[in-house]
């Protein structure tokens, strides 16, 4: 979760699923979701987040910003497109294309991780997003 003012270094939370509720969200400027496929959908943690904070958010959080990162086995099209739906019914914006990870990560899926943050990072801090 990241929030900036107007030239003001971006402030960062991180949160784990479990540990992330709606007033998180609430006070983030863009969210950076990150989850591992199972079975062809999110993890059940981040389900369990979206539930929680779905009714909270719903009127609070429209437009915000977000992007995701995706890491499963053999396929995460499933796992992506679940998050995006839910996003979708919170009207909030993807941002930049989701880093998504088929089978074992290397260096160079961290490096594309550690890019998409420092983006959305850089894109909240100038007000771009």
């Amino acid at each position: 979760m990241a929030r900036s003012h107007s030239s003001v270094p971006v402030e960062l939370r991180v949160r784990g699923a479990f540990d992330a509720g709606a007033a998180d969200v609430r006070w983030a400027h863009a969210l950076l979701l990150a989850t591992p496929a199972h079975f062809g959908y999110m993890a059940g943690a981040l389900k369990d987040f979206f539930e929680r904070i779905y009714r909270p958010c719903l009127d609070h959080t429209g437009g915000l910003p977000f992007t995701l990162i995706v890491k499963g086995d053999t396929d995460v099209d499933g796992a992506v497109a679940s998050v995006r739906k839910i996003a979708t019914g919170l009207r909030w914006n993807l941002v930049l294309p989701p880093v998504t990870v088929v089978g074992p990560s290397a260096d160079a899926d961290l490096d594309r991780a550690r890019e998409l943050g420092a983006t959305l990072a850089a894109g909240v801090a100038e007000g771009i997003f």
